[in-house]
């Protein structure tokens, strides 16, 4: 029996992981324990989850390589599974994006193709579905875990275990009448499709859920000119809605770009590791100066026309949205919409744009190393717009919230800071709150997505117990441009992990924990998001479990 490896989860983050795990020449024991009763979709990408109007927010190009590409996969589907999410196979393509249903299927067909590639291969594979791992214990060799399915608790042991649970959503979605704490699943939003809606959050995870209820409400159907119209269904005239966030603004449609990333000329991986080890006083501003170097010479005439030459850390947030806040939201995305499909096209790449996406990994790197007070400020004034950049939203979302508004259903509402949203006194629903201004909704969904979670919001109690697992520590500022080693460390929040993943300090405990769970660490590494870093996340957890058993001089005690 070869070494007994637990994936919790089989989403994208369990399926790469599972992928790299199999290249293994020595035979291997791989348990994967998946909650949900569809092993292989991935909780972002479930059925009764997610609606067939909810787009993913990655085409094809971007998904990093598993058994067979997601065109390839979408041109073996027949005709009826095709036009069950109207997707015209002639214009399948790699910058095309799909339903997140169709995204749930494919996965589901890439883990068991590498399922069944990892058993003929020699590897003891199981899968375990409706099985909700409920406890995790590190012993000295091992690490046991409870586990329960609708038959029984059991206990089982391994040497290796990857917490790869994904994202953590309530339970309970609806939590009073009309009052949605979540966008999924999007099956309990049908009961939100009367009346007025209110929308808290223009992320795309908004607008899925505004379309949702709009679909059970009326059809997106094309006029005769070819442009989308909506059209409300009988009994549903009453229906309207309200988009809201801080900025008031719309995601922008996504834009070309070449790919993969091409390498930037001045913000390199290089220069900002060279920042990293001149200490974390002042790392920000001196990151920041090789980002505005980087716009620079990219785009001179947007550096010129927005002042970069002028601008901090703290200031550029206001430029960069400046030319978006004092315009009509609706009339912005119309414009930018023609604007993405044209360079769409003539396959041309803004260069300030993609100058920013292809920066924001290699700035990311620089987090976990900034002292509290710049951490703060990045959060506060700079992390957002690498968001802003990397979440754009695919072109179909873009024209159902114009042909929305166009139809006199949708506003957009710009929150100030002393906004409440209040319950009380409501048969349903929710009202916003801003000074004087009332703003009453019958139906109201939390849209503003996954927050980051720490170390003591763990769903295992014993390992909460055992004081292993901690949050991630932040320096202190102290003014030195030193290594700051005798700086005074501050546990900020998320989870205090090594490169490979692994929870720091477990000692005399054993370190074969890996911590991939991505709600757990946003707050070190904030752009942590979707598949690709599902990705890297499975591949670093893989190459270190299969680094350990290859340096292991001899195997570890198996017990039953």
């Amino acid at each position: 029996m070869g070494s007994r490896i637990c994936i919790i989860g089989s989403g994208p983050t369990g399926i790469f992981t599972l992928k790299n795990l199999i290249v293994s020449p020595s035979p291997l024991t791989i348990s994967i324990f998946e909650a949900e009763q569809y092993p292989g979709k991935g909780t972002p990408y479930l059925p009764g989850a997610n609606d067939p109007v909810m787009l993913s927010n990655i085409p094809s190009i971007e998904i990093p390589m598993l058994s067979e590409t997601l065109v390839a996969w979408l041109n073996r589907q027949n005709d009826d599974y095709l036009e069950m999410f109207s997707i015209v196979r002639t214009r399948i393509n790699g910058r095309e994006f799909y339903p997140r249903l169709v995204l749930g299927d494919y996965f589901q067909d890439q883990f068991a193709a590498i399922v069944a590639a990892g058993r003929n291969r020699g590897h003891d594979i199981d899968v375990r579905a409706g099985h909700r791992v409920t406890d995790i214990a590190l012993g000295i060799n091992d690490i046991r875990m409870k586990v329960r399915c609708a038959e029984e608790e059991f206990d089982a042991v391994f040497d290796h275990v990857v917490m790869a649970t994904g994202h953590n959503w309530s339970d309970q979605t609806e939590v009073k009448p009309g009052y949605f704490a979540s966008p999924w699943p999007a099956a309990a939003l049908q009961a939100a499709g009367h009346g007025r809606l209110g929308v808290l959050g223009t992320s795309l995870s908004g607008i899925d859920a505004l379309l949702t209820v709009a679909t059970s409400c009326g059809s997106f159907v094309l006029d005769e000119a070819g442009d989308l119209q909506f059209q409300p269904a009988a009994g549903k005239e009453n229906f309207s809605a309200a988009m809201m966030s801080r900025k008031g603004l719309l995601p922008e449609a996504d834009f070309y770009g070449p790919l993969p990333y091409l390498a930037p000329s001045v913000c390199t991986q290089d220069a900002i590791e060279r920042e990293i080890a001149r200490g974390s006083s002042q790392l920000l501003d001196r990151v920041f100066d090789l980002f505005r170097q980087e716009i620079i010479a990219a785009d001179p005439a947007y550096a010129a026309e927005i002042g970069l030459s002028l601008l901090t850390v703290d200031t550029f947030a206001d430029a960069y949205y400046g030319r978006r806040s004092n315009v009509d939201p609706f009339v912005w995305a119309a414009a930018n919409l023609a604007e993405a499909e044209t360079n769409i096209r003539r396959e041309f790449t803004v260069p300030w744009r993609y100058a920013i996406l292809i920066t924001h990994e290699i700035i990311a790197m620089a987090v976990p190393h900034l002292d509290t007070h710049d951490l703060q400020r990045f959060n506060r004034a700079f992390k957002g717009i690498f968001i802003d950049e990397y979440a754009t939203v695919p072109h179909l979302s873009i024209k159902r919230l114009l042909a929305l508004r166009n139809a006199g259903r949708l506003a957009i509402i710009r929150l100030d800071e002393s906004y409440e949203i209040e319950t009380e006194g409501l048969a349903r629903g929710a009202r916003i709150r801003m000074g004087d201004r009332v703003e009453t909704f019958d139906s109201f969904i939390d849209a503003t997505g996954q927050s980051a979670l720490s170390a003591n919001e763990l769903p295992f109690p014993t390992l909460l117990q055992q004081g292993a697992v901690r949050k991630a520590t932040t320096p202190e500022p102290t003014g030195l441009m030193s290594d700051e080693r005798n700086a005074i460390l501050k546990r900020t929040g998320g989870i205090d992990i090594d490169e490979n993943y692994r929870p720091c300090s477990t000692a005399p405990l054993t370190d074969r924990l890996y911590c991939v769970a991505i709600p757990f660490l946003l707050h070190k590494h904030p752009f942590v998001q979707g598949i690709t870093s599902a990705a890297e996340l499975g591949e670093t957890a893989a190459r270190t479990i299969l680094a350990d058993i290859s340096q292991s001089v001899t195997p570890a005690l198996l017990t039953a």
